[in-house]
């Protein structure tokens, strides 16, 4: 296809997506949105920043669109999981932009706000509730929603929520919602247990795939840093950000305590930085992340958990000041840069002890990451050829060879500006 014309869709839903700047599907929603619309259940694999949202969310307005009755108190018509507050905030916007035309409602349950108003809003019932596991649950227990009326059900990077530990809440939700019902699954990556949770809940499902789980957007630049000690990462960092001091950078800490003591020491360099953790408010997680989708703020700092569905699309830089200790999470992260097309790149810092962990990430993704700089642990397995794009920041340059950071830079020379606006 080459438009979302060639779909059927109503003129109203059409007028939203153009309004929205979206005229051409995506590989995922090309595949994904024609299974869907028909009424099968589909399981979509593919990196994070490629469109599942829309892949999901187009074909379930378009159902919700054919039923015009109004939802009954407490009910919903359809149920969207999702694994952190940031990404069941951010799909709600996605969708709600394809809604605001219609007679649809989307509402948010998540934690860390005020449950009576969540309590409240629901009261009148809901066409689209968007939740978080967690919260849902204690609002079930609290007999403020009922989820016998859902008949479609849309679990958003899956195979975080597995690695969460939101099986269990699945499992008590599952059992509550309507039958027969229509079941979508989106991951970015596939394990076993991604498996299992598919045959438990997805009925004959089309299996969508646009790229090998595992394997990262094809315009991200990917290049690593080998340093004798964590002593060396602070300054590599401030090096690495001095060199575009107005691209949008996302930094990746592996605590919550690291990520904070890391923002307040960039700060105090003069550099325009934030955090999002596990210890911050909502509220301020979600000025923090506003500012940096805005610009405002120039680097934020965050953990796997709290960044995990972040959409924004300006984000030029993602450095993995720790490695993370699951490779997965490694794909996860630098899915956050190179999105909807556009280029960018991933810089990694490896400490000694971090070595194997650069192994366990090499091996998942079947590259060898270019050396930036430094001297690679010697390993006695051979690893396949890298593969690598393009030159930036801290990445390699043209034919594949590995250059040093610093290597014949002029100021400005090699800077690629970003340009920082919102998500649609």
């Amino acid at each position: 296809m080459s438009d979302f014309d060639t779909l059927g869709l109503k003129p109203v839903l059409l007028a939203a997506l153009k309004d929205a700047g979206l005229t051409t599907p995506t590989p995922i929603q090309d595949k994904a949105i024609p299974l869907a619309m028909a009424g099968n259940d589909v399981l979509g694999l593919a990196q994070t920043g490629t469109g599942k949202t829309m892949a999901f969310g187009i074909p379930l307005v378009s159902h919700l669109m054919d039923s015009p009755d109004r939802p009954a108190a407490k009910t919903a018509k359809s149920l969207i999981l999702a694994p952190t507050r940031e990404l069941v905030n951010q799909i709600a916007e996605a969708l709600r932009t394809l809604t605001k035309k219609t007679h649809l409602k989307v509402n948010v349950v998540v934690g860390g706000q005020s449950i009576n108003k969540q309590i409240h809003h629901l009261l009148k019932g809901t066409d689209i509730l968007v939740a978080t596991p967690g919260r849902l649950i204690d609002l079930m227990d609290r007999k403020a929603v009922d989820l016998r009326t859902v008949k479609h059900l849309v679990l958003d990077e899956a195979d975080q929520m597995l690695d969460m530990g939101f099986i269990h809440a699945l499992r008590r939700i599952a059992p509550k919602l309507g039958t027969p019902r229509q079941t979508m699954l989106f991951s970015a990556t596939m394990p076993k247990q991604m498996e299992d949770l598919s045959k438990a809940y997805l009925t004959n499902p089309q299996r969508v795939q646009v790229a090998p789980p595992g394997k990262a957007a094809d315009k991200v630049t990917q290049s690593v840093h080998h340093l004798a000690s964590k002593g060396e990462k602070p300054g590599k960092l401030r090096e690495i950000l001095s060199r575009d001091m107005d691209a949008l950078t996302l930094v990746f800490s592996r605590t919550k305590h690291g990520a904070e003591k890391l923002m307040k020491g960039l700060v105090a360099d003069g550099y325009n930085a934030a955090s999002i953790h596990g210890n911050k408010s909502q509220g301020q997680r979600d000025r923090a992340i506003k500012a940096f989708r805005d610009g405002d703020i120039k680097v934020l700092v965050a953990t796997d958990v709290a960044a995990r569905g972040i959409d924004i699309p300006g984000v030029a830089y993602v450095i993995n000041y720790d490695l993370p200790d699951v490779p997965d999470n490694y794909v996860h992260r630098i899915g956050r840069t190179a999105r909807a097309g556009r280029e960018g790149e991933a810089i990694a810092f490896c400490a000694p002890d971090e070595a194997d962990l650069l192994r366990q990430i090499e091996k998942l993704m079947k590259i060898e990451v270019p050396v930036a700089s430094g001297t690679a642990p010697k390993d006695p397995v051979a690893r396949p050829a890298q593969q690598s794009r393009g030159r930036g920041r801290g990445g390699q340059g043209q034919g594949g060879k590995p250059r040093q950071a610093n290597a014949g830079a002029k100021p400005g020379g090699q800077r690629r500006r970003s340009r920082s606006r919102k998500a649609a």
